[in-house]
């Protein structure tokens, strides 16, 4: 299912997000500052004019006011400046008629006053300088009011920090520019590792050798540990299909024989034996089937709903009630030694029982001639529940373990089909517990051994092969 962004996407988002966000403080930081800033340095003008025009009234004794400071007035960054000069006893010498005041001056008269007020409708920044002077035959504090438009300030700073906005965004373009190449070049290893798998056939699951990134080597490492569990998992399908196909093959053939000897039976005594053979014959076929079909689930299917919590010595005894009255009409001693106390676990209760029925056909089909018990053996060791299934026929070693547990595998021909202990090995290595064969100078000893479960819930998880 395809996400909703690209790997391309989401690091460009990744990236640029906090990016745009320190642009935005920063556009408003360098406003504030370039606000202050052109605050400070009109306040510097309005001060530098303000002494001008009172230095000129007292040189020209109020008649005129020299080009310099003309060109100061006019020509003051962030706009015109307005002026007011009154002379001692507060004769107007020159400026604008009326200049903005306000209430209450400061006990100083003689220090530069900043403050806001409003001319003709508009907020202005003012200064008032006061200072004592002779103009002509009269002495005592000459006043200059000088003043500034606040909105020729704003603007001013605005300019500022537009231009500081635009080489910002510029730079964010840039980044923007080179961060989306940059990912995708910096992806181009993920992007040719895919074309590779992608023309790769469906029949080759090779390791994949081609040089990826440091933060990419965990993903192709995985793949190919992938790989490698899937190729194995089709060998062991393939070898599994071949090696059932060989065995159904010999009872499929006893079937068709027997079937063929019933139909050309030279009379009824003859064709009754035949039809015998031929039941047991299918039925041989039949129990081959099934043990495939089981041992195929176990080693490849997922029986994890079917985990139920029940007592195993229950089932070991209904399991050998089931089984008994067939070994018995065989003349085989069959006895059950139950623990006498409750052994739960957690498991799937068909294949228990199926390993059960395994593990003592086992002893029937290998015990031999000799063979005449049977014996069954429920108990705890631990915090494992067991079944032992002892007989007194051929014995079996525990260095046989690697054959006997292989699938078709046997250690002397017969006609059992060689699935029956491995069905039993996978359905103990499933529920997490073990299968072993036990040392024993008469005959053969096989134990299965699952974990105690609490009769509530499960304490442990199946181990999954």
């Amino acid at each position: 299912m395809r996400g909703t962004f690209s790997l391309r996407q989401r690091l460009f988002a990744l990236i640029l997000t906090p990016l745009v966000l320190m642009a935005v403080l920063l556009v408003y930081w360098r406003y504030t500052v370039a606000h202050d800033t052109a605050s400070e340095l009109f306040d510097r003008t309005l001060l530098s004019t303000g002494l001008a025009i009172s230095r000129d009234v007292a040189i020209s004794e109020g008649d005129a006011l020299l080009p310099s400071t003309r060109d100061l007035i006019t020509d003051a960054s962030g706009g015109e400046v307005f002026y007011h000069a009154t002379g001692p006893d507060g004769i107007y010498v020159a400026g604008y008629a009326y200049p903005p005041t306000r209430g209450i001056m400061d006990a100083d008269n003689y220090r530069p006053v900043f403050f806001e007020a409003t001319y003709r409708g508009e907020p202005v920044r003012v200064l008032r300088l006061t200072e004592r002077q002779t103009i002509g035959n009269l002495e005592g504090d000459a006043t200059v009011t000088v003043w500034q438009r606040i909105a020729d300030r704003n603007a001013f700073a605005y300019q500022l920090a537009l231009r500081a906005t635009a080489l910002i965004v510029a730079l964010l373009a840039t980044l923007a520019l080179v961060v989306w190449f940059g990912v995708r070049l910096g992806l181009r290893p993920l992007l040719d590792l895919e074309d590779a798998i992608a023309a790769r056939s469906p029949n080759d699951l090779s390791t994949i050798k081609r040089a990826v990134p440091d933060e990419t080597r965990g993903i192709v490492e995985t793949l190919n540990r992938l790989f490698q569990k899937v190729e194995a998992n089709i060998l062991d399908h393939q070898v599994f299909i071949s090696n059932a196909a060989h065995q159904l093959r010999n009872p499929t053939a006893a079937v068709q024989s027997m079937a063929k000897a019933a139909r050309d039976a030279m009379n009824d005594d003859e064709r009754r034996q035949r039809l015998d053979e031929l039941v047991l014959a299918a039925h041989s076929a039949a129990r081959v089937t099934e043990q495939l079909l089981s041992l195929d689930r176990l080693q490849h299917g997922d029986a994890e709903d079917s985990l139920e919590v029940f007592d195993f010595g229950a089932l070991v005894e209904r399991t050998c009630a089931d089984l008994a009255p067939a070994i018995l009409g065989m003349g085989i001693e069959f006895e059950l030694k139950p623990a006498g106390t409750s052994l739960p676990v957690c498991a799937d209760r068909f294949f228990v029982s199926e390993a059960l029925k395994n593990l003592i056909d086992n002893a029937q089909k290998h015990g031999g001639a000799g063979l005449s018990r049977i014996t069954v053996q429920t108990g705890r060791e631990g915090a494992l529940a067991i079944v032992k299934v002892e007989d007194d026929g051929r014995g079996l070693s525990p260095d046989a373990a690697k054959t006997v547990f292989g699938r078709f595998s046997q250690i002397e021909p017969s006609d059992g089909s060689g699935l029956g202990l491995a069905i039993a090995l996978s359905v103990a290595v499933r529920h997490g517990g073990t299968l072993r064969i036990n040392p024993s100078e008469t005959g053969a000893s096989l134990t299965l051994a699952l974990p105690i479960s609490n009769a509530e819930a499960s304490e442990w998880l199946p181990f999954r092969t």
